[in-house]
């Protein structure tokens, strides 16, 4: 096992990874950009898929070295966090397929990262 300083930093290079890759593509789309025309896509959706992969293995290595109980149910806190996660993962499929979507995806990004951060602070529930 890793230490806990260490899946800290994975996760959080995940969200660095995520959330500009998203709101790269959101706002191309957002400026009527079409998915043929960006010639980032791939690097935006590769560096996307693996954030978002890292936020999970960071996520979970950090809790393995809080002592949550493997089987145990989760905390309020944490399914809370668990569903942003799938949101920002999701909201990847938005732009291209619903344009007009666009920009509500760029402008709740950084509302979702405070949601987050602020379950894994204050742990309200």
């Amino acid at each position: 096992m890793f230490p806990y300083a260490l899946y800290k930093l994975v996760h959080i290079l995940g969200i660095a990874l995520a959330l500009p890759a998203l709101g790269g593509l959101a706002v191309h789309a957002w400026n009527g950009g079409a998915k043929q025309d960006n010639r980032a896509r791939r690097v935006l959706i590769s560096m996307h898929g693996a954030g978002a992969l890292l936020v999970l293995v960071g996520g979970f290595g950090m809790l393995a070295r809080l002592g949550v109980v493997h089987g145990a149910m989760f905390p309020g806190w944490l399914l809370g966090k668990l569903g942003v996660w799938a949101v920002l993962s999701m909201l990847v499929l938005v732009p291209y397929r619903w344009p007009r979507y666009a920009r509500a995806v760029v402008l709740s990004l950084p509302l979702l990262a405070l949601s987050a951060a602020w379950m894994a602070v204050y742990k309200p529930f």
